[in-house]
């Protein structure tokens, strides 16, 4: 008899954990649909231009500053997500940041199947003929390195996560007016700050440092210097941020997102309290 009890509860522990799998897919797939789509688009296509940048160097005269053309695209990526905080919350801007990791992995697979056909690059074909080292170069600048690949993905999850929950929890400082100027600012500036750094620094340690010989001085004045010239990019465009995100809340851009998951967590609690009681009893 125990032994049957015991096969009824796994099998409803089962049942309750594809059924909490099931109710976050379902949240996830009216996220993709309430979030505008200019922004997951844009989001996505900055992901794909940062892993093909980063392969470039910047020359600077001074060797203890090291920077990659990743930086001309990698604001609008924080960008993104700090307005997607603002609106939906960190859970949902870090889903985001996932899916679009996701379909960026996707695309870089593509372009390794490209790079590894037979043939020849326009820019191959010089006034002698085929230069056979510009079409080499190129097939491995987008047929990726893995090394570039597994880095910039860790980098940017990490510093993804950071964002978004520093994002978050500096707006909850703000008791009197958290839609106000101010508290965007401030929110979007810091957390910005903070995992632009993470970003460049875990990329730099991981890449640069011990497969571009970079020294650690180096990669820390990389992610200092990037998060500088990263947020001076993002600030350009932070009234644009705020203005997002006023006219999202005036037009209640993802109601169904926030019914959904008001309903969700209202069915938690009243779990949570149900079982409570059926404890209560039990003892």
């Amino acid at each position: 008899m125990r032994l049957f009890g015991c096969e009824f509860f796994v099998s409803l522990s089962g049942n309750k954990k594809m059924g909490k799998i099931k109710t976050e897919i379902k949240e996830f797939v009216i996220l993709l649909k309430s979030v505008p789509a200019a922004i997951t688009v844009l989001f996505v296509m900055t992901l794909i231009a940062m892993n093909l940048l980063a392969n470039k160097s910047i020359d600077i005269p001074l060797d203890f500053l090291a920077l990659d053309c990743g930086i001309a695209v990698s604001w609008f990526a924080f960008f993104a997500m700090d307005v997607v905080t603002k609106h939906f919350g960190p859970k949902a801007a870090t889903q985001l940041s996932i899916f679009a990791l996701i379909v960026n992995l996707t695309f870089c697979l593509f372009m390794f199947i490209g790079s590894i056909i037979p043939g020849s690059w326009g820019e191959a074909f010089t006034e002698v003929g085929i230069d056979g080292n510009v079409n080499s170069a190129l097939d491995k600048t987008f047929g990726g390195t893995w090394y570039v690949l597994v880095g910039s993905s860790v980098a940017f999850i990490a510093s993804a996560i950071i964002n978004n929950f520093s994002n978050y929890a500096i707006g909850k400082l703000f008791k009197k007016n958290p839609d106000g100027a101010p508290a965007y600012i401030l929110r979007t500036y810091v957390s910005t700050a903070i995992g632009q750094f993470a970003d460049n620094l875990i990329f730099a340690l991981i890449v640069s440092h011990f497969f571009f010989g970079w020294t650690i001085l180096q990669c820390v004045t990389c992610a200092a210097t990037g998060m500088v010239a990263e947020l001076l990019c993002e600030a350009i465009f932070t009234f644009f941020g705020y203005k997002i995100t006023k006219r999202w809340k005036a037009r209640g851009v993802g109601k169904e997102y926030f019914d959904f998951t008001e309903s969700k967590n209202q069915s938690g609690i009243a779990a949570t309290e149900n079982q409570e009681i059926t404890e209560g009893k039990s003892s």
